[in-house]
This record gives structure tokens, C-alpha cells and sequence, in this order.
């Protein structure tokens, strides 16, 4: 699995004209899920990203996580995290799950991350979605499992 974690002030996904995911503080996850991963990695994954420390102690040092924050966490599903671009013009998608891979490993990501005690909303699957940000520092991050 591969996340692009963001430390945002706020982010939002909006479907056609309906807000479908919105946090305030916290960290804006797009998630791609491979062919090959597994539960395990979803665990992991969902485990490494609560856990990091990047957010500002008092004396402004990445120390602490989102929990210790008291934030939120927004996951999107991008399966265009695994698009290969080194051949050609056109990306290549081959190593990204099919729909009935990724579903349920996306949905473990999810209840791995609410089972910390993280307020967690999500995009929508597979859905042509607007997905807005303030990024905090700016902070980005690229993740992936094993």
C-alpha cells in the first residue's frame, strides 16, 4: 500500500455538489492499494500514519501525532498512486488492485485508523470526487508498507 499523507489545518471531499468527507485539523490520507497487499500491510499502514509524529510540540518540534492533537484523519481513495510512468506517455495502471481487491483493504485501512479512536471520514470509492486542502507547513509525506 502507498499513502501521500498531508498534516492539514482542514480538507474536504466533495462529490458532484455534496460534501461527502470533511475534517478539521489533522492528516489528509490518499491511499493506493497494489495487487499483492494484504490485511497485515492495512493494519500497518493505518498504524505507522497515526502514530507519526508531525505535528508541533511546544516547543515546536515534529513530536507529536494526530491523536495527541486531538485530530482527524480524511482517507481518500487513489489508485493512481500506482501509476507507472516510465514508459511512454500514457500512465500505466497495471500494479493497482481491481475494485473488489482494493474495497475491502481500503475499508481495513479505515477501521484500523477509527479503532486508535480517531475521528476518520473518508471520500467515496471509486468516485470522480474534488478533494480540497489547506496543507500545514506544508507537511507531505509518502508512506508505503512493506
Amino acid at each position: 500500500m502507498r499513502a501521500v499523507v498531508q498534516r492539514v489545518s482542514r480538507a474536504r471531499v466533495v462529490v458532484g455538489q455534496e460534501i461527502v468527507g470533511e475534517i478539521g485539523r489533522g492528516l489528509l490520507v490518499l491511499l493506493g492499494v497494489a495487487r499483492a497487499d494484504t490485511i497485515a500491510q492495512a493494519e500497518w499502514l493505518a498504524d505507522k500514519i497515526v502514530t507519526l509524529r508531525i505535528f508541533q510540540d511546544d516547543e515546536g518540534k515534529m513530536n507529536l501525532g494526530v491523536a495527541e492533537v486531538s485530530g482527524e484523519v480524511l482517507v481518500v481513495s487513489q489508485f493512481t498512486l500506482y501509476g507507472d510512468c516510465c514508459k511512454g506517455r500514457r500512465p500505466s495502471f497495471v500494479e493497482a488492485a481491481p475494485p473488489e481487491t482494493a474495497i475491502p483493504l481500503y475499508e481495513k485501512f479505515v477501521e484500523a485508523v477509527r479503532a486508535q479512536g480517531i475521528k476518520t471520514a473518508t471520500g467515496r470509492f471509486g468516485a470522480m470526487m474534488q478533494v480540497e486542502l489547506v496543507n500545514d507547513g506544508p507537511v507531505t509525506l509518502i508512506v508505503e508498507s512493506k
